[in-house]
């Protein structure tokens, strides 16, 4: 029987045939140096790779696995799926059970439709939007990423950050000309924005709590600020919960700063895993949508059988009562730990976490833009990376990414984690 094959063999194989050798850039591990992990196999809160090396995982599949891998309730409900038929291309009950109970969580969301991923989400959510306004400029803000939409690929943080880019090529400059970006958490920059422009702005579109440039809150006073400015001038304010919807507490990052947005973009934690996604807003907005109004948007995958059964076992599982607290201890146990073990070494370092979500820099204070966000030191986390990922902890291979904790994750996995990390500090001190 042959030998299984290592990450080395593997990534020289992948480089043959995928561009980078992976399907998504910030998996290269470009950004850190090294060879990627290919992962064989994952279960609970450990990922294993291809030389069966185990890993307690703070990526979990960049947020969805909030429950840990392999659930079995999850497990359960997608055999089942599976023994139905993968995909019919017509409608399914279990995309109206998919749509209600996201409705039920959701407040400001009256009807949804599902897509097949984040950046599906956004870009409909934005085309809506501008039918819906009959306007065209759209707001975003440095650092919020949208998934890879042209008009929405300008300063977006997470993968673009981490490569130095402000854009991308490809996307020609009158693609993105009605799209203005602005500094996060700047209230004075957005109001003299729509003091100039509120006319034509369609929408705002933002992370409440950023996790493409690692974790960073909008305050209270420029959220609120958001909404005020959006009503006043009649333009729609998009919330983009793909990464914080379901996954900072049950009612997302609108619930934790009590801001209701006029459509909600969510995605990861909705699709447990599988490729699903959705975005929703009031009914009169959403009935733009074809086949009832005159903006179009289809897919062909769009509510898979499979996806949605997914979908809906975790939806189910973590909205048991009890589930966000105990998530939340956890997950500031983790940051806490971390924090203390960073201070004993004297290694500048600051973190932030909501629900099931948590963010780290090597900075004496927490960043409130994306400006700030690249004063981080590189060279100092690309260390700490490597120093985990050899003691057996998986966090994302790049500076600009928040991490993730499931509650599959126990006591046992944060002190080991901890602990590694206080030996790595342990050398960044003394460097």
């Amino acid at each position: 029987m042959s030998q299984p094959d290592t990450n080395d063999t593997l990534f020289e194989r992948a480089r043959a045939v995928i561009p980078g050798g992976v399907n998504s850039p910030v998996r290269a591990f470009r950004a850190v140096g090294g060879t990627p992990r290919f992962i064989r196999r994952a279960q609970g809160a450990y990922m294993w790779d291809a030389a069966e090396r185990r890993y307690i995982d703070y990526i979990g599949s960049w947020g969805p696995m909030i429950l840990g891998h392999g659930h079995p309730a999850v497990v359960e409900a997608v055999q089942s799926a599976v023994g139905e038929g993968f995909s019919f291309g017509a409608p399914t009950e279990r995309e109206i059970e998919l749509a209600e109970a996201i409705l039920t969580l959701m407040p400001s969301m009256e009807m949804v439709r599902l897509v097949s991923s984040g950046t599906e989400a956004a870009m409909s959510a934005l085309r809506l939007a501008r039918g819906a306004t009959g306007r065209k400029v759209i707001v975003k803000f440095e650092g919020c990423y949208h998934g890879h939409a042209d008009a929405l690929l300008v300063k977006a943080g997470s993968g673009l950050a981490t490569f130095g880019n402000p854009t991308s090529a490809g996307v020609p400059p009158e693609v993105v000309q009605h799209t203005l970006v602005l500094r996060y958490n700047d209230i004075a920059q957005l109001e003299e924005a729509f003091a100039t422009q509120g006319q034509d702005i369609a929408c705002v579109m933002i992370e409440a709590i950023a996790g493409n440039m690692n974790f960073v809150r909008a305050s209270q006073a420029f959220a609120q600020r958001c909404r005020e400015l959006c009503t006043q001038h009649g333009a729609l304010l998009v919330f983009d919960e793909v990464m914080t919807g379901f996954r900072v507490g049950l009612t997302g990052a609108q619930g934790v700063l009590g801001i209701t947005p006029d459509l909600t973009v969510l995605g990861k934690v909705i699709g447990g895993g599988m490729p699903l996604a959705a975005f929703g807003g009031p009914r009169d907005i959403m009935e733009q949508l074809a086949p009832l109004g005159p903006v179009y948007q289809a897919g062909t995958l769009s509510g898979n059988p499979v996806a949605t059964a997914c979908g809906l076992a975790t939806l189910r599982e973590i909205a048991k009562p009890g589930f966000y607290a105990t998530l939340a201890a956890r997950t500031r146990k983790l940051v806490a730990g971390l924090k203390s073990a960073a201070d004993q070494e004297g290694v500048p370092f600051s973190v932030d976490s909501e629900g099931g979500m948590f963010g780290f820099f090597l900075l004496d204070q927490l960043p409130q833009d994306y400006g700030s966000v690249m004063k981080s030191d590189g060279a100092r986390f690309n260390t700490l990376f490597h120093g985990l990922l050899d003691r057996g902890v998986y966090i994302a291979p790049a500076l600009y990414e928040a991490g993730f904790v499931s509650a599959a994750h126990s006591d046992e996995d944060v002190a080991a984690t901890v602990e590694a990390a206080h030996e790595v500090f342990k050398e960044l001190g003394r460097a």
